[in-house]
């Protein structure tokens, strides 16, 4: 019996890996395919897998977002919390309670249920799943401008806790009949936050030391990672917190702060939160009673569409509307309040409850995921590029491989293949113009490595090893990564032929291109043109059009465009 078990399970996961480049052909999401396997092989399907443990899937699937918000927050760059930490605390906590009063009446309305029961359907709903999204984008090669990014990357670390709230605090009042006491419903939310955000906090910062004090065997450090990450986490949740809060929060802190072999971590967690949402989404598959979920279509069909284009679009508007998203940005950001496996799981805690309407519950969370894995899932590619809110793509190493020696410091061995249009023609490595304390290890080249010579030659195809420090990878990647960009994304089609500084002044500009500036002061820099239309958070790729001309953000720092693109009215067509 426990060898049959071990073989359906692996074969499930077999299935499921094998059939994932599925998702980037059809532009289905990966979360689906998992999904549906978890079904096919399920009771009601093909499999005839028997599995109603409802405690043991609220373990795995609590472990399995744990992992996955590791992973999230080590690879969220603290940066971007100047751009999108008070917009998406707002969309985490009051878009939360909107999405939720809203799904909830909605439910009131449609279904014979209490009005609490029907707003504990609401608050289950209410959590959207950006990790989602961005797994999704990256398979179709998209890179957001970072307002948006950087908005939806710190809501998906942070409106769980919200969510997990206000399905506490209905399900305590349901089983107090309404009699709950609102200071310690409050209470529980004061606990929820700030116990989290304080172990969160202190125990990435404890992590981060002893990762770095200690000496273990290389492949040791991402399972002390993993392991510090589930301490903080169960830790967190008995003291009365969000544990899932202070993962995401010490995975920031971990990611954000020099930690020996921090790239071979990052690799060995992208590979555990993938087998993490393997497991989670087979898991939740299995649960799932298709028969059970025809009788709720007609009904979850409706309070689905309510929440993609009635909820979230008017959560998005009131939240972010005061923080200068223009119109695209919003319109997005709206679209992408895509369901995952939160829902799902919360759906678990009234089953654990032992509510009377518990299976139901369940269902409608799971029939509302389906649809919208459909339905947004499959039109968030297409709906980032119509909007037009892509940027060119940094160009990072194929592979980075830290070196554990004293000696070196910070150095890396980096690996960067050369592709595109630059080196379709061979070029001396002596004509490199590489940044300094960077050194060149070797060429590769039909399993051959060579020596870097100064007059050996290198085209596309080859790979180039390169000794460097993490800071100078923006330059590096330059110098030598092309990429197959689509035509609007190459630098000059997308950032102009000509680079001003941002402390040009418009005066300046007015009298070296000929141009005229009528509705702006000419002592006004260009860098205060993007501050006055971006209310003080300019990023790579805001434009601003003056007359002829539009100025796109080529570069920034601290708030601050340092390096402007200048488009000419006639090359705004390309």
């Amino acid at each position: 019996m426990p060898t049959t078990v071990i073989l359906l399970g692996a074969l499930m996961l077999v299935m499921s890996i094998m059939l994932s480049p599925l998702s980037s052909r059809l532009g289905m999401p990966v979360l689906l395919i998992f999904l549906v396997v978890g079904m096919v092989m399920g009771e009601d399907g093909a499999g005839g897998i028997r599995f109603d443990d409802f405690e043991l899937a609220f373990l795995i699937a609590n472990l399995a977002l744990a992992v996955i918000l590791l992973d999230g927050g080590m690879r969220t760059r603290v940066e971007t919390f100047r751009v999108g930490l008070k917009p998406a605390l707002m969309l985490a906590t009051v878009g939360v309670l909107v999405t939720a009063l809203l799904g909830g009446l909605t439910a009131y309305l449609l279904f014979d249920l209490h009005w609490l029961t029907a707003l504990l359907i609401g608050a289950i709903i209410s959590s959207t799943d950006a990790a989602a999204v961005f797994s999704l984008l990256q398979g179709h090669g998209l890179h957001l401008n970072e307002r948006v990014s950087a908005t939806l990357e710190i809501e998906s670390g942070s409106n769980d806790p919200m969510a997990i709230f206000l399905t506490l605090m209905l399900l305590m009042m349901i089983e107090s009949q309404g009699q709950g006491s609102l200071w310690s419903s409050l209470l529980m939310l004061v606990m929820q936050f700030g116990i989290g955000t304080a172990v969160g906090i202190a125990g990435g910062l404890l992590v981060v030391e002893i990762a770095n004090r200690m000496r273990l065997t290389p492949s040791l450090y991402p399972l002390l990672v993993v392991a510090a990450g589930m301490t903080i986490f169960a830790g967190t949740n008995e003291l009365g917190g969000s544990g899932f809060l202070a993962i995401y929060l010490a995975g920031v802190v971990v990611g954000n702060r020099p930690v020996r072999m921090m790239p071979m971590i990052l690799q060995v967690h992208d590979g555990l939160a993938w087998l993490a949402q393997l497991c989670l989404f087979l898991m939740l598959g299995l649960l799932v009673s298709p028969n059970e979920l025809l009788p709720l279509a007609g009904g979850g069909l409706i309070l689905a569409l309510v929440l993609i284009f009635v909820a979230r679009p008017l959560a998005v508007l009131m939240t972010l509307w005061p923080f200068g998203f223009n119109r695209r940005e919003l319109a997005f950001i709206s679209w992408v309040g895509l369901r995952g496996a939160v829902p799902i799981v919360l759906a678990l805690f009234p089953i654990i409850a032992e509510l009377p309407e518990a299976r139901q519950i369940f269902h409608f969370a799971f029939f509302i995921v389906l649809v919208s894995l459909i339905v947004q899932g499959m039109t968030l590619a297409p709906m980032a590029r119509k909007l037009k809110l892509e940027v060119p793509a940094n160009n990072e190493p194929y592979r980075r491989l830290p070196l554990d020696v004293a000696a070196a410091g910070d150095h890396e061995l980096m690996l960067f293949p050369l592709r595109g249009q630059q080196w379709q023609e061979a070029r001396p490595l002596g004509q490199l113009i590489l940044p300094e304390n960077t050194a060149i290890a070797g060429v590769f080249r039909d399993r051959t490595c060579h020596r870097p010579a100064p007059d050996f030659l290198v085209s596309t195809g080859d790979v180039v090893a390169v000794f460097a420090t993490p800071k100078v990878l923006l330059d590096l990647g330059k110098a030598l990564t092309g990429r197959h960009t689509p035509k609007h994304l190459a630098e000059r089609a997308f950032f102009g032929d000509f680079v001003l500084n941002g402390d040009a002044l418009l005066g300046d500009v007015e009298q070296v291109y000929g141009i005229e500036f009528d509705e702006l002061p000419p002592e006004l820099s260009l860098a205060e043109c993007f501050a006055r239309r971006t209310k003080g958070h300019p990023v790579v790729g805001d434009k601003v059009v003056l007359g002829p001309v539009t100025l796109v953000a080529r570069a920034t720092e601290a708030d601050q465009v340092t390096k402007v693109g200048l488009k000419m009215a006639d090359e705004k067509k390309h």
